[in-house]
């Protein structure tokens, strides 16, 4: 190739990468958006948008369409690992506040054994000698303590197997296989376990990505109240799986 194709080619392909990026701008500021409702007031969304056009642009360079994923599946996975990344770096969960999460899990999970049935928001209050107020509160800080963990694996961790976007790896250990499928279904059964409205906030966040102000509309309750609920869930399933924690 002469060095005059060979530029006009590098100069196509770097317009290209522009389009690409320009394209679909809109999906990163919409799952900044998405996210930042269950991240404290201290995270920024233009942070967000910075750190997510990262992922973008990482999204562009690296996307195989032989692997079956459509490019906006790909790139919107690779924009919330970018943006998690850069709030893992920032710390800004108190310790307090892991804590008292784990507190909260503990007293859910003694009174279930107990009890053999879900644990009520008074029965964990009362065992923990707290107020409903006080613990509604850390029901809502919970919220944003549990995000990193059920949403993303580390950005520089992720892969098209652990995306699901191709076929398992030829390298990949068959024990750590089997604990990953293993772990998967038990997740499925602890959030199918969950009482109907907490199940039906996690489908809506989850599935349907409905923000907490919008889910509290479906549901007819305050905004505060979603979270409360999104957090107890969180918290009930933490508890339930306590020994994959471990």
């Amino acid at each position: 190739m002469t060095p005059v194709k060979a530029y006009a080619q590098m100069q196509k392909q770097q317009t290209s990468l522009s389009e690409q990026i320009e394209a679909h701008t809109d999906l990163v500021k919409r799952i900044a958006y998405h996210l930042k409702g269950r991240l404290p007031s201290s995270v920024q969304v233009d942070d967000l948008v910075q750190s997510g056009m990262i992922g973008l642009i990482e999204a562009v360079q690296k996307y195989d369409a032989s692997q079956g994923a459509s490019f906006e599946t790909y790139a919107g996975i690779r924009i919330r690992g970018a943006m998690l990344d850069e709030i893992r770096k920032g710390d800004w969960t108190p310790r307090s506040v892991h804590r008292k999460s784990r507190e909260v899990s503990e007293a859910i999970r003694s009174i279930e054994a107990t009890a053999g049935r879900e644990a009520k928001d008074e029965e964990v209050a009362k065992l923990l000698g707290m107020s409903m107020s006080e613990y509604h509160q850390i029901l809502q800080d919970s919220v944003t303590t549990q995000v990193l963990s059920i949403d993303m694996p580390d950005h520089d961790e992720l892969s098209e197997d652990q995306l699901t976007l191709n076929h398992a790896s030829d390298m990949a250990e068959p024990m750590q296989e089997l604990m990953q499928s293993q772990f998967q279904g038990q997740l499925a059964e602890a959030i199918a376990s969950l009482p109907e409205r907490e199940q039906l906030v996690m489908s809506l966040y989850y599935d349907e990505e409905l923000n907490l102000k919008e889910i509290g509309e479906v549901l007819n309750v305050s905004e505060s109240r979603v979270c409360q609920i999104h957090g107890q869930a969180l918290l009930r399933i933490r508890s339930r799986l306590k020994e994959w924690a471990e």
